[in-house]
C-alpha cells in the first residue's frame, strides 16, 4: 500500500467549468471565471483588490515591482522559506536580510526584526509557515514605526486567519499560492491581494505587461498603451475555471483537511510525551488550514534514517526547506542578521507527512506506526 506525500484533489466540477470556459469562447486571462475568483478572494479576505497570477512567485514579483525597490535596498525575511520569497526581491537588485525563526511556529521571530532594520530597509516579508500566522500585530507595528511595507508570503495560508483576519489581508500586500501541493489548487497559480488602496491601480498595470489594458476593457479609457514596467502575470481562463471549482468547495476542503490533521495530532501525542517527536504548535488566536502536518525529530541523522525507512515502506514523507542563508544564491545575494541557530536546527529535523483529501485512517495509522517502529530501534 503506497502512500504518496500528496494527491491533488478535485471537487468534481473542475472539468465541466473548463469546458464552459471553452464554450464561452475566451481562454485568455481575465474572463468570467477569473472575475468570479477575484470576487471570491475580495469577499473572503476583505482585500481592497485581488488579482489572480500564474503563481505565488509571480505575485511576489509584482509586489517587489510595486515597492519600486532599487539596487541595495534591503528586505527582511526568514531564511526558512522557498527561494521565490527572496528571488522576487533579488530580481529588483534588493538584498534579502535573513533573520531567525521562532522555535514554536517556525515563523519569523518578530523580536529579531527591529534590530535588523537599517537605513536601507524597505520592507518586511513574513512567511506564514504551514498556514499558521506570524505575529502580525507586532510586525505591523514595527513597520508603521519605521515606515516600512509589509508583504505577506501567505503561499500556504489560504483559509487561515490571525485573530479573525485572513492571512494575506493584514500586510500592505499578500501573496497566495494555488500550486497543486496547496489546499486550494489550480495546478500552478497564485494571487496578489492588494490591501493598500493606493497600490491597486498600478498593480493592474504591472500585471498587464505594463499597459492599462484592464481599464480599456472596462471602458475607462478609449485605448490602451504602455504605461509602466510590467510583465504577463495573469493566468489563462482554464486555470481560473479549475480554481473556481476549488473555491466553491473551499470550506469543505478545509474541514476535511483539518480532520486529517487532527487525527495525526492525536496519534502522535504519545510519541511527543516520550520525547521522540515534537508536534506542531498553533498559538492562541491562529486559525489554521491544515496545510501540512509535520513533526520535528531529535536530530538530522534520525530524520534522514526515518525518511529512508518510510520510503522503503512506500510512504512519501519528506523534509522541507534548505535554509536560504547558507545556499549558494543566498550567500551571493543576501546576508544574515546574526546567527540563525533555530533555522539550522529545524531544517535538519523537520519531517513532513502525507496529507491529502482521501487518505484513510488506515493509511494514517500505517504512517504513525511505521514512524514509531523506526524510532524505537
Amino acid at each position: 500500500m503506497k502512500i504518496p506525500f500528496n494527491k491533488p484533489y478535485m471537487s468534481g466540477k473542475e472539468l465541466s467549468y473548463i469546458a464552459e470556459a471553452h464554450f464561452n469562447g475566451m481562454l485568455a486571462g481575465d474572463g468570467p471565471f477569473t472575475k468570479r475568483c477575484h470576487n471570491w478572494l475580495e469577499e473572503r479576505t476583505g482585500a481592497e483588490k485581488a488579482l489572480l497570477t500564474h503563481s505565488c512567485t509571480a505575485a511576489l514579483e509584482m509586489a517587489a515591482l510595486l515597492l519600486d525597490l532599487k539596487p541595495g535596498d534591503e528586505v527582511i525575511m526568514p531564511s526558512y522559506t522557498f527561494a521565490s520569497t527572496a528571488n522576487a526581491f533579488v530580481l529588483r537588485g534588493a538584498v534579502p536580510v535573513f533573520v531567525d525563526i521562532r522555535p514554536d511556529t517556525l515563523n519569523i521571530d518578530e523580536n529579531l526584526i527591529e534590530t535588523a532594520i537599517t537605513s536601507k530597509t524597505k520592507a518586511i516579508v513574513p512567511v506564514h509557515y504551514a498556514g499558521v500566522a506570524c505575529e502580525m500585530d507586532v510586525i505591523m507595528d514595527i513597520a508603521r514605526r519605521h515606515g516600512l511595507m509589509v508583504i505577506e508570503d501567505a503561499a500556504q495560508g489560504i483559509m487561515s486567519s490571525n485573530k479573525g483576519r485572513p492571512l494575506g489581508s493584514i500586510g500592505h500586500l499578500g501573496c497566495l499560492s494555488f500550486h497543486e501541493t496547496k489546499n486550494i489548487i489550480s495546478g500552478e497559480g497564485g494571487a496578489l491581494l492588494i490591501n493598500d488602496a493606493s497600490l491597486a491601480h498600478r498593480a493592474e498595470i504591472i500585471r498587464e505587461k505594463g499597459t492599462n489594458r484592464s481599464q480599456f476593457f472596462r471602458g475607462q479609457v478609449d485605448k490602451y498603451t504602455w504605461c509602466d514596467v510590467g510583465s504577463s502575470y495573469l493566468p489563462g481562463e482554464l486555470i481560473a475555471a479549475f480554481l473556481w471549482a476549488q473555491m466553491e468547495a473551499a470550506d469543505e476542503i478545509t474541514h476535511r483537511r483539518l480532520a486529517i490533521w487532527n487525527t495525526y495530532h492525536q496519534a502522535f501525542a504519545a510519541l511527543e510525551h516520550d520525547g521522540q517527536v515534537r508536534r506542531p504548535i498553533v498559538p492562541h488566536g491562529c486559525s489554521h488550514n491544515a496545510h501540512m502536518y509535520y513533526v520535528q525529530l531529535p536530530d538530522a541523522d534520525t530524520r534522514n534514517r526515518v525518511v529512508r525507512r518510510l520510503k522503503d515502506e512506500g510512504i512519501g514523507a519528506i523534509f522541507h526547506y534548505i535554509p536560504l542563508h547558507g545556499s549558494p544564491a543566498g550567500l551571493k545575494f543576501g546576508r544574515s542578521h546574526g546567527r540563525l541557530p533555530i533555522t539550522e536546527s529545524v531544517a535538519a529535523r523537520v519531517l513532513r507527512l502525507p496529507l491529502w483529501i482521501g487518505i484513510t485512517n488506515a493509511q494514517i495509522s500505517k504512517v504513525v506506526d511505521t514512524l514509531a517502529k523506526v524510532l524505537a530501534k
